[in-house]
């Protein structure tokens, strides 16, 4: 349900959404809904939002906004995200509250996992 002032959808660049779609189905269970050839709707994900076909990377050395996703085993997550092509570009770490390590994907784009 949409809330008024709440984050209600996100939308990520990706230089091939049909190797966006096969990662992130395989990391983490993510849906998929098509429209058209240059955009995808991603489901399943803890919140709504979509790929669009692009050039670009989002990734946070060029002032890119982190997504994190939570996971109850990092080690096993992070085993899927190499099994799927993507790559571990911060090596998990401790912070107050948990622990976490970065990624990306194979377009290239940096994202986060984290757990307590």
């Amino acid at each position: 349900m949409s809330e008024h002032n709440k984050i209600n959808y996100l939308e990520i660049p990706s230089q091939d959404l049909a190797i966006s779609k096969a990662f992130f189905k395989s990391v983490f269970g993510w849906g998929f809904i098509d429209y058209g050839r240059e955009y995808t709707c991603f489901t399943n994900a803890g919140i709504t939002g979509g790929f669009y076909l692009s050039n670009q990377q989002a990734q946070t050395q060029h002032g890119s906004v982190l997504m994190v996703m939570y996971s109850d085993n990092l080690s096993d997550t992070e085993q899927k995200i190499i099994a799927a092509n993507g790559q571990i570009t911060k090596p998990t770490f401790s912070f107050p509250g948990g622990q976490r390590f970065h990624f990306s994907d194979p377009n290239g784009n940096e994202y986060a996992v984290w757990t307590e």
